[in-house]
């Protein structure tokens, strides 16, 4: 990449994080709480130890403090997490499968990962010390034995047709959506958390979870940014990859399962939301071009700002009453959806 380019697309990803962080503002700004944009910066600014001295506090209502710091603020750094994470898992299978409709939500990892938080609730494991974390553990054996399924049915030799892979995620994905509404169906008491899990949202989300999804967002996205150059050359097809060094089939399961712990660590918090990682590193992928060393760091960022964005219109959009977040994933995602499979099929994919 050529000296100027690569500048270019730092200034691009300084913008694109200062964006991020204004958008932030405006979506803890918004509400049914009448607070002015500059209140809500100021009262973030506080909370900073560089600034802190120099931000004036005279005008922050207490009770507007409370509302930004304790209800909205948790609630946007958690959608932009699972942005975050979404998006780059979604990049990551889009290469290793090499399918641009490869996704959490369509191949069936979020549904497993909900299928394994939903039986944690049914046993009442929540209720346990350290309830949350049990609840994630849950959800990661949920999502790693549905990416395994699929990946499996899929295979054919060690080849995996799109189609294939496609079919059995869909059909995985009804197989455990069943499976959830049988549980409801027989555990009462638990179908408002369960229900919960299955329609998407983080209106409910504390710090406490916060703080336990960060360390899986972080580490496993470096990880995954570790393999940048390995996804290029596998774009190549499996057999030159081998032929150039990469160990292809160490590469997809390090990818599989590293990717499996940030969706069950998503799903743990936010419920199932779709197509987040289908579309956002489309958009990358289009303006920027397939390099991973591009792709990987502007998926995050982009990921970060649909969600905020999607989350802020869930919680406004229908005034007093509130539309969950995956609903409103689901609405921009499933014609662009619609719109990949009609262009594979003129392609004869």
């Amino acid at each position: 990449m050529k000296f100027y380019r690569r500048k270019h697309l730092k200034l691009i990803f300084y913008i694109c994080m200062a964006l991020l962080f204004f958008l932030g503002v405006i979506s803890i700004t918004l509400g049914s709480a009448n607070i002015s944009f500059k209140e809500t910066l100021c009262v973030i600014l506080s909370k900073i130890p560089v600034v802190k001295s120099v931000v004036p506090t005279a005008c922050i209502s207490q009770n507007h403090e409370l509302i930004i710091l304790q209800i909205r603020l948790p609630r946007m750094i958690a959608s932009a997490l699972v942005g975050i994470g979404l998006s780059v898992v979604g990049a990551s299978f889009q290469a290793i499968f090499k399918n641009p409709m490869a996704d959490p939500y369509v191949l069936g990892v979020s549904s497993g990962a909900a299928l394994g938080a939903a039986i944690g609730f049914m046993l009442q494991l929540d209720t346990l010390a350290l309830g949350s974390m049990v609840i994630t553990m849950m959800a990661f054996i949920g999502s790693i034995a549905t990416t395994t399924l699929v990946y499996n049915i899929a295979r054919v030799k060690n080849r995996i047709s799109p189609t294939t892979l496609l079919l059995a995620g869909v059909s995985v994905s009804f197989l455990l959506s069943s499976i959830i509404s049988i549980i409801m169906v027989f555990n009462r008491q638990q179908v408002e958390k369960i229900v919960f899990w299955t329609m998407g949202s983080v209106s409910a989300v504390t710090y406490n979870q916060i703080f336990t999804l960060i360390p899986f967002i972080f580490i496993g996205t470096a990880i995954i940014l570790l393999f940048s150059r390995d996804l290029n050359i596998m774009l190549t097809g499996d057999d030159t990859a081998k032929s150039l060094g990469v160990e292809v089939e160490n590469v997809k399961k390090v990818i599989l399962a590293v990717s499996s712990i940030i969706v069950a660590a998503c799903v743990s918090i936010s419920g199932v939301i779709g197509f987040v990682g289908l579309i956002v590193p489309h958009a990358v992928r289009m303006v920027f071009g397939p390099d991973h060393r591009v792709l990987l760091p502007f998926s995050l960022i982009i990921g970060a700002v649909f969600m905020i964005i999607c989350d802020t219109a869930s919680r406004t959009v229908a005034g007093s009453a509130e539309i969950p977040v995956g609903a409103v994933t689901a609405l921009f995602g499933s014609p662009y959806f619609i719109y990949l499979l009609i262009k594979s099929k003129k392609r004869g994919i």
